[in-house]
């Protein structure tokens, strides 16, 4: 998997290098000022000048240290330092500061060079100001003599050009060049020298370099005439070429060199030391004087010098030399681990944005060959890749996008491994944050919230609270709530209630009637703080519960009225005679709205009864002679609240001989069988017996005993006839007490007007004493059920 992604990479770089350009190279003399001009990069790109602080230019290099700043407002590309070639370079030519131009937007790389240029501000230097060299005197004319060379900074034509010498009668100087261009001088002997007349001559060397104006370096020479000494010492090699590896120890053995001198005695005795020794090669190297081995002294490094190039001289003890080369080349070995560069870093990194540039770094290895080849790459299974592009910049892209509410951040390590022996492996750990984005409206913690509220309740009470939550974060999780429906019912639902917008407290802003409004419902909407904003809405009710807050009514009998209206009752009632019903009602709801009845006093205790459950009336005995025309009784209603609440009732009962309607004839039926009219036949009855009734009321009052006699009669006589049985006496039900229906009279008082209502008396005729057996049953039967209107 590893490799197939190293493949890719590759491929990548090939596609990635068609991208990338290259603008040339630049030129600036060492030494200039801070600021100086450089070159003008957005001409040189062919953008406008706007576009390079659009696209996020800026100039990397090599290392660390920047030498180049882009100013954005005018495309200029200045020095930002002092240049020193030689500090830069060494004597490398041409000296070259490579660098890239970056441009984020789209994502570019611009190569290009910055060459420094050499000026003349160094000159040439002797390292011995004085030099002893000793010539035979039976040295022919012609004869050439090695001089140490000046050291100069400089290169090219500023460098050391030409060697002159003091005006003298026996030598003049010969400047050459070595293979690598170096100049040097040798001094060319004119005549033949004579000890006994002059035994040393002093001159003066001058090295001069090309600049303009040239400058100059000098030292001493003494030339010292010896005595005959016929053989000088011979090297067995002019060159030595040696390789050793940087990373060789302390005092290990470069080389040992070696020289013959066929002179015997001290004219054969040879000594070895370094003849054009550098200050680099004396700090590196040392030479054995006797033995003529060279070891090292100090620590080789193949990226800072990669060869040394020494002369040895042997001088036998007559004083004469010889000389040899010897080139030490050091070979490279894998002492360097890889190196990563951060260029630019971005974070934390929207969540939303697919293959955004979060990084852009060099990697770099100084080891060479194989050693410097390297391989970079990143942990699997994290949603970023890596893209190389051109001189070894590599770019760290998001690869799909980001869900920070599954992962705020990733600590990615980019690890760059170098192929060489060892391996060697260098790690660079980042965190990359991911900033939230609005891409997820609040969740409210319930699909549905329902409160309960006592009615009756205190003004602005907390009911409960709704919450949602937001998987943002930071403003983007900030919920407002606030109600979506602007009203509830007729009022405005400000008048019910309100919200906290911050915590969702919901609180009910005024007193409440369960009798008026039993529920209501609203919508409350949840919305963050991001841009776009994103809101959920959810469905809140509000039941209120009922509280035993209603004491009962009673509709009958009324007991507001100024005329109280009387329930007849005839004498001849039997045992369980309905008297009357006492009706009432509760606007509680539930248990609180049950009723019961009871008994509280009577004119004659043990004559009536009240059912429990339905405030119905009803004889406990027959009545006598001795009881009362006026009975009075008190009849508490209580509901089944907590704590109960209760009404009083007052009826008032007369005890009469018979009614004044007409007695009514049970018509001869078979046992248990009851005709049943239709519902229509039933109200027109009814009407016509009511009507009937009110006009013979009107005469009693207004006629006199006898025409009350003779109505009689005619009542008496209608009833003997074999008349269909009014089909409004008729039972309809036997369902028991509370599903009994029965036919009640009205009565209004005077000014009630149609607001109040009284439920009277049934109508029942008197029925003969003599009436017995099937008929008294029968009687009994009709007397208990009837039409309640």
């Amino acid at each position: 998997m590893k490799l197939n992604r190293q493949v890719i990479c590759l491929v990548i770089l090939l596609w990635v290098c068609e991208a990338g350009s290259t603008i040339g190279r630049f030129s600036v003399a060492e030494e200039m000022e801070v600021g100086s001009f450089v070159s003008n990069v957005a001409k040189t790109l062919g953008l406008e000048v706007g576009e390079l602080s659009a696209r996020g230019a800026q100039v990397l290099s090599e290392d660390n240290r920047q030498y180049l700043q882009l100013d954005l407002q005018t495309g200029d590309l200045l020095l930002r330092e002092k240049l020193d070639r030689e500090q830069l370079c060494g004597p490398t030519e041409p000296c070259l500061l490579p660098f890239q131009i970056l441009l984020e937007k789209p994502f570019q790389i611009v190569r290009a060079e910055l060459q420094v240029q050499d000026i003349n501000d160094h000159s040439p230097v002797f390292l011995n100001t004085e030099m002893l060299l000793s010539v035979p005197e039976n040295s022919p004319p012609g004869s050439r003599f090695s001089l140490k060379s000046a050291q100069d900074l400089d290169i090219g034509n500023n460098s050391v050009q030409n060697y002159t010498i003091s005006l003298n009668s026996y030598f003049h100087v010969q400047t050459r060049a070595r293979s690598d261009g170096k100049k040097f001088a040798e001094l060319v002997l004119d005549k033949t020298l004579d000890r006994e007349v002059q035994p040393e001559v002093t001159l003066t060397l001058t090295a001069l370099d090309g600049g303009s104006p040239p400058k100059s370096g000098i030292s001493q020479i003494r030339v010292l005439v010896v005595d005959i000494n016929d053989n000088a010492p011979v090297f067995v090699q002019a060159q030595y070429e040696v390789q050793i590896p940087e990373n060789s120890p302390i005092g290990s053995l470069v080389v040992t060199v070696s020289a013959r001198d066929l002179d015997i005695g001290n004219n054969g005795k040879v000594t070895y030391s370094f003849f054009q020794g550098s200050g680099e090669i004396e700090n590196t190297f040392e030479v054995n004087p006797m033995s003529g081995k060279i070891r090292i002294i100090s620590k080789l490094d193949f990226e800072a010098i990669k060869s040394y190039d020494m002369d040895i001289e042997a001088t036998d003890g007559g004083g004469l030399s010889g000389k040899c080369t010897v080139v030490v080349q050091v070979t490279d070995v894998n002492d360097n681990a890889p190196e990563l560069v951060m260029s630019s870093f971005t974070s934390p990194i929207p969540e939303n944005s697919p293959e955004t540039v979060v990084a852009v770094f060099k990697i770099r290895d100084q080891d060479s060959g194989e050693n410097g080849q390297m391989i970079c790459s990143i942990k699997e299974n994290i949603p970023f890749i890596l893209k190389p592009s051109i001189d070894n910049f590599y770019t760290l892209l998001t690869e799909s996008s980001l869900d920070r509410e599954s992962r705020v951040e990733y600590n990615i390590t980019i690890a760059v491994t170098d192929l060489g022996t060892p391996r060697l492996k260098t790690e660079h750990k980042i965190t990359v944050l991911i900033s939230d984005v609005n891409d997820n409206p609040p969740e409210f913690t319930k699909t549905t919230y329902t409160f309960y509220l006592q009615e009756n309740n205190i003004p602005a009470l907390h009911i409960g609270s709704v919450r949602a939550n937001d998987k943002d974060s930071g403003p983007n999780a900030k919920i407002t709530y606030s109600f979506q429906s602007p009203e509830a019912g007729e009022l405005p639902l400000f008048s019910y209630i309100s919200i906290n917008s911050d915590n969702g407290h919901l609180y009910v802003l005024r007193s409440l009637d369960y009798e008026m409004i039993q529920a209501f419902q609203f919508t409350v909407k949840a919305t963050d703080g991001g841009f776009p904003a994103l809101s959920s809405q959810v469905l809140v009710q509000v039941v209120v519960m009922d509280e035993n807050d209603n004491a009962p009514f009673v509709l009958y009998p009324l007991q507001n009225g100024t005329a109280p209206c009387n329930d007849l009752v005839p004498r001849v009632a039997e045992t369980g005679y309905l008297v009357t019903k006492v009706v009432a009602v509760d606007r509680d709801w539930g248990q609180n709205s049950w009723l019961s009845y009871q008994m509280l006093k009577a004119t004659d205790p043990g004559l009536f009864i009240v059912w429990s459950h339905n405030g119905e009336v009803h004889t406990t005995r027959p009545i006598s002679d001795r009881d009362g025309i006026k009975q009075k009784l008190l009849v508490l209603v209580k509901d089944n609240g907590e704590p109960p609440l209760s009404t009083m009732a007052t009826l008032n009962i007369l005890l009469v001989d018979g009614f004044s309607e007409p007695y009514v004839q049970l018509p001869e039926a078979p046992k248990g069988q009851i005709q049943i009219d239709s519902l229509t036949v039933y109200l027109i009855i009814s009407l016509a017996v009511i009507s009937f009734l009110f006009l013979v009321s009107l005469i009693m009052f207004i006629g006199i005993c006898l025409w009350k006699r003779k109505r009689n009669a005619m009542d008496r006589s209608q009833f003997d006839r074999n008349d269909p049985f009014p089909g409004h006496l008729m039972d309809l039900s036997r369902t028991g007490t509370l599903s009994q229906s029965y036919q009640y009279e009205v009565c209004l008082t005077s000014g009630s007007g149609t607001s109040e209502f009284k439920v009277l008396k049934p109508i029942l005729p008197s029925v003969p004493p003599q009436a017995t057996g099937q008929n008294s049953q029968e009687n009994s039967v009709l007397r208990n059920n009837f039409m309640f209107t």
